[in-house]
């Protein structure tokens, strides 16, 4: 993952990378690209496929994303080997301190499935090149270091158990491998590496039973043809052939990944978030996400159709930051009473609101206040009729009146029924729909002369 100042770094690296090859060999073909239109996905298969590959994500809604490494011994951000500018000699040696305790995934596992997660995704390799999995390629690897064990099948392991489904993260860019720059120049180096890179998927997809995601990220140097996305990708759906692939190899597939931020598109979608503003782990952030947040995220993703991969950045020894499991357990609590809400959420058209988010199944609408104003809450431009509404998770009955711009519910508390965020159900006529423009245009307006 980036940390804030990444993409126009990334950018400027890559246009210097493109001009200068351009200049040098007349083409720019196999070397990282900006500027290109998005195309809709899938580019390995097909739209009906992808809409079958695709059902169980789109109920699962909430995910774990753990971000563990090597990083997480020095505990100061994924991102310090190359922001602190470590050398590799130097950096490489924390693989012999890095030794977390047998089985630290299944705490992981369960605190997911706690929080209503239903599917968890967890690095293999990170920019630092460092393999948390057994591999035949190299031996900067869990196996062959310090821990002695393949901390992937841990994983993969821990999160069955708990029948969860399961991820692997995979980063192309490489900051150990010695053709990870190089590749964007030098022809032999880039087939080395590209062979290399091929290699380590294979065995991810091949040595650990059916997989349901690989999430790759930063395609630096290389643009998709020097990647050899497209082969890569037809490799990894003939070896796991119901497996849904982000878009981050640069080739649009069953997904896309909107970083540390809510952006719903007519493509599948998928909002990765941290908890506090590190992947990793850093032991001096302390800027954490609370459990009213983390809530308003995952229903602000439920009304857009989309999910929510929220991080977790363990400590070398394994353990989850105590901030993160209180964070997540209230989130639990709540998804106890209202996590159907989410899970069996289907597209929502009514968004506008100062203190609230709306879900929709049917013709329910789903009221989700996280600012709670008092004994009334409206909603504005609410096309349908509304036949009752309901305080959740009670059932107790509300008052409901419309005037054609305004739907006001009363007979509600002065105070929050949750603190986090509480829920009042609409049954309307139809499927709920939303139009401020007719509010704004046609409320009755008044004359210049104000009396009272």
């Amino acid at each position: 993952m980036a940390p804030d100042n990444m993409i126009s770094r990334r950018g400027m690296v890559n246009s210097v990378i493109a001009a200068s090859t351009y200049a040098a060999t007349g083409s720019h073909l196999l070397f990282a690209q900006q500027g290109k239109e998005e195309k809709k996905g899938p580019t390995t298969s097909t739209a009906a496929d992808r809409e079958r590959r695709l059902q169980w994500w789109h109920e699962a809604r909430f995910g774990m994303f753990v971000h563990f490494g090597l990083y997480s011994v020095l505990g100061r951000h994924e991102w310090a080997m190359e922001e602190e500018g470590i050398p590799v000699a130097e950096y490489q040696k924390l693989a012999k301190q890095f030794n977390p305790a047998p089985h630290s995934a299944r705490a992981w596992a369960k605190l997911a499935k706690q929080a209503g997660m239903k599917y968890m995704v967890m690095t293999s390799k990170h920019h630092e090149g460092f393999c948390n999995f057994n591999t035949k390629l190299t031996d900067y690897c869990a196996p062959k270091q310090a821990a002695g064990r393949d901390l992937i099948a841990e994983f993969y392991e821990a999160a069955r158990s708990e029948n969860l489904r399961v991820g692997f993260y995979y980063s192309l860019m490489d900051w150990h491998h010695p053709d990870g720059a190089t590749c964007a120049h030098d022809e032999a180096a880039r087939r080395r590496f590209v062979d290399y890179t091929h290699g380590l998927v294979r065995e991810l997809c091949s040595n650990y039973g059916k997989l349901d995601i690989l999430w790759y990220d930063v395609d630096w140097p290389l643009s998709p043809e020097g990647w050899e996305s497209v082969k890569l990708n037809k490799m990894v759906r003939q070896l796991q052939p119901d497996i849904l692939i982000n878009n981050r190899a640069g080739i649009p597939e069953d997904f896309t990944t909107p970083e540390q931020r809510i952006t719903a598109t007519a493509e599948p979608w998928e909002a990765c978030m941290t908890m506090d503003d590190s992947w990793g782990y850093h032991k001096a952030d302390d800027d954490w996400k609370t459990p009213k947040t983390i809530v308003r995220n995952l229903v602000t993703c439920a009304q857009g159709y989309g999910n929510y991969l929220l991080n977790i950045g363990p400590k070398a020894d394994g353990s989850i930051p105590q901030e993160s499991i209180d964070a997540l357990t209230a989130t639990g609590r709540w998804m106890e009473k209202h996590g159907d809400l989410i899970h069996q959420a289907q597209l929502c058209r009514v968004k506008s609101s100062n203190y609230a988010r709306f879900t929709r199944t049917g013709n329910k609408l789903y009221v989700h206040v996280h600012f709670w104003p008092g004994d009334t809450v409206s909603i504005g431009g609410l096309k349908n009729k509304v036949s009752s509404a309901r305080l959740l998770p009670s059932g107790k009955s509300l008052e409901v009146n419309q005037d054609g711009f305004r739907t006001r519910i009363t007979g509600l508390p002065n105070d929050a029924p949750d603190p986090l965020v509480s829920v009042i159900e609409l049954e309307c006529d139809s499927e709920p729909i939303q139009d401020m423009k007719y509010v704004r245009e046609n409320r009755p307006r008044m004359g210049v002369n104000f009396s009272s």
